[in-house]
């Protein structure tokens, strides 16, 4: 419905589906830019220290996770092709399996974006410290991780034409300094600093397993232009070549800038470091200023993911609402963004955020990143199901059968990949995790009984 008289002159009315001149779709190059600014938020700033202690040998469990990331990739953009709606994973899950299977991976997703959130605002904190020294301040540190939050969701309120000019500039920004670690690092390289291949206590493919765990939050967001097809333009076109372009431009900082980070920082003090790119860059130039530079560099790139996953974190929801097996009122959608799932999003990031600060627990951003492998392997199992059942089910107007054998095994190795993370996440994890998963089943119980209700009523 639109407004008439003067509000109407002075404001556009939005349509239907949330769209006003606030909303504009993302072209390619800001789909792309979505898909790098998720990947490479905070995970790559801190990462390097998460897995320094298992050694150097977390460096292939990084090659390996590349290879399985791009698998990923290649699928999201086959089934983005054939299903170019806002959704991704719930998406497909929902068309080859049905409602409960869709839910699973909303839910699962919806879950994985919020927890993320948290984590990256923990990341973003140890270099905030860097550039405005928050001491031991527990209470210092939850203020700032609570800022870095709400940042971002205000720029989501403002529509999608900021979110996509917002990412595209976050993006930009940080590529300098990254790329100055990732190539620069490299003259001056120091093998001494690398220290042993395999620190840990367990063996090689127990070391590569537990590393490739905590290292799958740094390629959270490969589907990023999946999940917002419906802000894509020509989404059956730009939707797998943003996901590929994101991908691999991301692959390509993480394994020179790890590298990197490895080879500057002695081993002994990178695992107790909480800001090691700055580490890194002091050691290569001296004194602290490119450090605190590189700090600078960080926290906006952490700003930009989190506008993304904000964004991310609301459209899930907001397309199970429209089926009915969301909350109605996360539908509820103004200038291009599910304004309700941003809240509430922002609410629950926050929520947790505090209870791991108040809660004293060490190593918190290990903790969560942990659980959100676990929740995030559920959409990515059930997407490359999904698309398995698609090939396997001679469905000809969904698959391409000159292609048929690569799809497939494409599939397959996406889908054994989403396994086996799961089992290098860990037993904690996967306790927590499956807490959460079983947290929904409850909710869709009550949401699929509200919805027959309304039918047999209507």
């Amino acid at each position: 419905m639109h407004d008439t008289g003067t509000a109407a002159q002075s404001e556009p009315a939005e349509d239907s589906d949330g769209q006003s001149r606030h909303s504009r779709r993302f072209g390619l190059f800001a789909a792309t830019t979505l898909v790098m600014g998720n990947i490479i938020g905070g995970g790559i700033f801190l990462l390097p220290a998460s897995v320094a202690p298992f050694g150097t040998i977390s460096l292939l469990a990084f090659g390996v996770l590349t290879l399985g990331a791009i698998c990923l990739a290649l699928v999201f953009g086959k089934l983005a092709n054939q299903h170019p709606q806002t959704g991704g994973p719930y998406v497909y899950a929902r068309e080859a399996f049905g409602d409960f299977a869709g839910f699973l991976a909303a839910w699962s997703y919806w879950i994985t974006a919020w927890v993320s959130n948290a984590a990256l605002a923990v990341a973003a904190v140890g270099y905030l410290d860097v550039v405005f020294p928050l001491g031991d301040s527990k209470f210092a540190m939850m203020l700032a991780a609570l800022v870095v939050q709400w940042l971002p969701a205000a720029a989501n309120f403002a529509g999608t034409r900021y979110v996509g000019a917002v990412q595209v500039v976050a993006t930009v920004l940080k590529f300098a300094p990254l790329l100055l670690v990732a190539v620069g690092g490299l003259f001056s390289f120091r093998t001494e600093n690398l220290g042993p291949f395999q620190a840990s206590g367990s063996g090689a493919v127990g070391a590569v397993s537990a590393s490739a765990a905590i290292l799958l939050f740094s390629y959270l967001g490969v589907e990023s232009a999946a999940v917002s097809a419906g802000e894509v333009r020509n989404p059956r076109r730009n939707v797998g070549r943003a996901t590929i372009f994101g991908t691999l431009g991301a692959a390509f900082v993480y394994l020179l800038g790890t590298l990197s980070v490895f080879g500057n920082v002695p081993h002994d003090k990178l695992v107790d470091s909480g800001a090691p790119f700055s580490d890194a860059v002091n050691n290569m130039f001296g004194g602290t200023w490119g450090g605190t530079v590189v700090a600078c560099a960080a926290v906006i790139s952490i700003l930009g993911a989190l506008n993304g996953w904000t964004l991310l974190s609301a459209q899930t929801p907001y397309a199970a609402a429209k089926d009915g097996l969301f909350p109605q009122v996360f539908a509820t959608k103004k200038r291009g963004v599910p304004t309700v799932g941003v809240i509430v999003t922002v609410i629950l990031a926050s929520l947790l955020t505090v209870y791991n600060y108040t809660a004293g627990s060490d190593g918190v951003f290990e903790i969560l990143v942990l659980v959100t492998t676990f929740t995030a392997t559920v959409p990515y199992l059930l997407a490359t199901a999904a698309q398995l059942y698609f090939l396997l089910s001679g469905q000809s107007e969904r698959v391409n059968r000159g292609r048929l054998v690569r799809d497939g095994v494409l599939a397959a190795l996406a889908a054994g990949f989403s396994m086996w993370l799961v089992a290098g996440s860990g037993y904690a994890a996967v306790y927590q995790g499956v807490l959460f998963l079983f947290a929904g089943v409850i909710v869709y119980a009550c949401m699929s009984a509200r919805k027959k209700r309304a039918a047999a009523a209507s």
